[in-house]
């Protein structure tokens, strides 16, 4: 489950010959890849505390998304409006794997499964047990439609999958899905015969290495920033430079770009976004006047425990500064108390909305919500579990 994958980051971290080797390594890569960030793209953080301030949740209203048993656990929620109504796309993981559904809610607080709509198969095919999906192309204006486009007559979802039945169980690829219907509408997506992205590609990157790529969040480019139409930002699991030498598992974000949302090529060689220790995951990106900002996950850091929801923010896609204040969000709920992380962030009608996966102390996983101002307190609770 979560756990396992999270207590196996915790157990190398705890290592401390490992973890000064990693400070080390670190430090040469950072000085590395940000001397062009340092003259040309770093945020001042006079700016970076403006953002905050736009960005912070301080008040939690609770789970609004629970599974109907103990058995299934409930992951990454991606927001899109349609008319009056939104929608969210979650995982859900039952045992045999991840597959994706679709939920609809009139008030972004009370919400009602679809059904599914990425789907196990027996067919052999490269994903038959894991389709773990996030929709592409979302307008990404902090306040705005928060609309799902189009490309080429298409809906897109990014997504990760594999063949192998379990948690998380390796090889894990990016692929591509698509609908000409409309997302709000329950569907089975169609999907891309090959993956787009893997650990086996000619071009893989030292710190995606490890055949496991994660959570892809894919963005229109509008301004070419990138010199392409499409972004794609995600994480995976990747060798550790420490002295010329590689140490296994850290999770990072890097990137890749396309301009037909099938082909993609790796930009850059180092990631964008990352960490010495642990995990640094599952971005979601909001554009608040002329800041991008990346919200992301990050977990056993050597300054901090557990795992928390923090963000970083660039001008140009590329360069990132990362915030060096307060965690969004963190474990503080009985339902949340074991791992609180996975953001995705939006602004509607003046209050933020920070929905992120919550685990309880007995594993259980679902969707909560943290807001801006104080809406009340939910009245949702994880299947045998009394209210703190």
């Amino acid at each position: 489950m979560e756990k396992q994958r999270l207590q196996s980051v915790q157990a190398l971290t705890n290592s401390k010959s490992i973890k000064m080797k990693a400070i080390w390594g670190y430090i040469l890569l950072v000085f590395s890849v940000t001397t062009a960030v340092a003259q040309d793209g770093l945020i001042p953080p006079v700016e970076m505390q403006k953002i905050y301030q736009k960005v912070k949740t301080p008040y939690k209203y609770g789970l609004v998304m629970v599974p109907e048993d103990k058995e299934h656990k409930m992951d990454c929620p991606t927001i899109f409006k349609k008319g009056k109504d939104w929608y969210m796309t979650y995982l859900i993981f039952s045992g045999r794997g991840y597959e994706t559904c679709l939920a609809k809610s009139k008030d972004l607080l009370h919400w009602e499964n679809q059904g599914k709509i990425m789907s196990f198969n027996d067919s052999g095919q490269w994903d038959d047990n894991q389709k773990a999906g996030y929709n592409a192309l979302l307008d990404i204006k902090w306040g705005g439609s928060y609309a799902v486009n189009q490309f080429d007559g298409k809906y897109w979802m990014s997504y990760f999958g594999g063949k192998e039945k379990g948690y998380e169980v390796e090889p894990l690829s990016i692929g591509m899905a698509y609908t000409s219907q409309h997302p709000s509408f329950a569907q089975e997506w169609k999907r891309l015969e090959t993956p787009v992205l893997t650990s086996l590609d000619a071009d893989v990157r030292w710190w995606e290495n490890r055949n496991k790529l994660f959570k892809s969040t894919v963005i229109e480019d509008k301004k070419r920033l990138t010199g392409h139409r499409f972004v794609m930002y995600y994480n995976a699991v990747g060798d550790s430079l420490v002295n010329n030498k590689k140490t296994r598992w850290y999770e990072r974000i890097g990137m890749a770009v396309s301009d037909d949302m099938v082909h993609w090529k790796r930009f850059k060689n180092n990631p964008v976004v990352h960490h010495p220790a642990g995990i640094t995951g599952d971005a979601v990106i909001q554009q608040i006047g002329n800041h991008y900002v990346m919200f992301y996950f990050g977990a056993f850091w050597q300054d901090r425990n557990g795992s928390f929801n923090r963000f970083a923010v660039s001008k140009d896609l590329v360069n990132w500064t990362d915030w060096t204040g307060d965690n969004l969000i963190e474990s503080s709920e009985k339902y949340d108390e074991l791992y609180a992380h996975k953001s995705f962030v939006l602004k509607y009608k003046g209050v933020v909305y920070h929905f992120y996966c919550a685990v309880n102390k007995q594993d259980q996983r679902g969707i909560a919500v943290a807001t801006s101002k104080d809406l009340g307190i939910s009245k949702v609770n994880f299947v045998s579990e009394t209210k703190n």
